[in-house]
C-alpha cells in the first residue's frame, strides 16, 4: 500500500478552496464527504475491493433571475482516494454546468467535467505492467428530485457516455503498456438521501465501465476495467 500523505494534500486543499469560494462567490453549496467500498476489475485479473474515501462539493454560482428565469450556473469538484491504490484508482475532478429548474421538486442540468485518474499497475506472471494515467472530457446528464416532507428526501441521478482519453505516462523503469484505442464507456451515479436543516444523510451507489479494442495496444486487455462503488456519508448545506 502507497503513503497517501500527498493525497490527504489535494483533500484539505480541495476543502479549503470550497470554504473559501462557498461564501465569497455563491449562492449555495453542498459538501459531503463519504466512505464505503470499491470493487475493481481489470481485464481478466481477479476483481480486487478497497475502502474508499469520496469527497463532493457543489457551488449555485448564479442563479436564474426571477424576473427572466434561465438556468443555474453551478461548478464543484470531487476528490476520491481509496485505502489501496496499488490496486485501484484514485481520481480527481472539476465541473460547470447549467441545472434547469423544471419545477419545485425537480431539476435537470448538463456538466462538463474533466476528471483525472490515476490507474493502478498491473501485475501478471510476476511481471509489472504500467497504465498511463487517464484524463477525461466527460458530459453528464444531472437529475435531482426531492420529495416528501418538505422535500427532504432526495435522489439525485448522473450518467453519461466516456469518450477517448488523453493518456499521461506514470513513468517509471517498468514496462509501460502502449496506448488503446476506446471502444466504448459509460458511467452512473446515483444517490438517496435525506436533509435535517442544513445538514444531510445519503448512500451512492457509481458504476463506471471501459472497453478498449483487443490488439497488441491492449494485451490481455490490461486496459479494460469495470469498478462499483458504494458508500454512505453526510453532507452540509450552506
Amino acid at each position: 500500500m502507497k503513503r497517501c500523505k500527498p493525497h490527504l494534500f489535494r483533500t484539505s486543499v480541495f476543502l479549503l478552496f470550497l470554504s473559501a469560494a462557498i461564501p465569497a462567490f455563491c449562492q449555495r453549496g453542498t459538501i459531503d464527504i463519504n466512505a464505503g467500498e470499491t470493487s475493481d476489475k481489470f481485464g481478466a485479473l481477479p476483481t480486487v475491493n478497497s475502502a474508499v474515501l469520496d469527497l463532493n462539493g457543489e457551488l449555485i454560482v448564479k442563479k436564474p433571475s426571477a424576473k427572466n428565469g434561465g438556468p443555474s450556473i453551478v461548478a464543484g469538484g470531487e476528490v476520491r482516494v481509496p485505502s489501496d491504490d496499488t490496486n485501484h484508482a484514485k481520481e480527481f475532478a472539476v465541473f460547470g454546468g447549467l441545472a434547469f429548474q423544471a419545477r419545485n421538486s425537480f431539476s435537470l442540468g448538463v456538466n462538463a467535467q474533466i476528471r483525472k485518474i490515476d490507474l493502478p499497475a498491473a501485475t501478471v506472471d510476476n511481471q509489472i505492467f504500467v497504465r498511463d494515467n487517464l484524463e477525461l472530457l466527460e458530459i453528464p446528464i444531472v437529475l435531482k428530485y426531492n420529495f416528501g416532507p418538505a422535500r427532504r428526501a432526495f435522489v439525485h441521478v448522473q450518467g453519461g457516455p466516456e469518450f477517448s482519453p488523453r493518456f499521461r505516462t506514470n513513468g517509471g523503469t517498468t514496462l509501460i503498456l502502449p496506448h488503446p484505442n476506446l471502444d466504448h464507456g459509460y458511467f452512473l451515479r446515483g444517490s438517496v438521501g435525506y436533509a435535517f436543516g442544513k445538514w444531510y444523510a445519503q448512500g451512492t451507489y457509481q458504476t463506471r465501465y471501459f472497453k478498449f479494442e483487443q490488439n497488441q495496444n491492449n494485451p490481455t486487455n490490461l486496459y479494460n476495467w469495470k469498478s462499483n462503488m458504494i458508500t454512505g456519508g453526510v453532507g452540509l448545506i450552506f
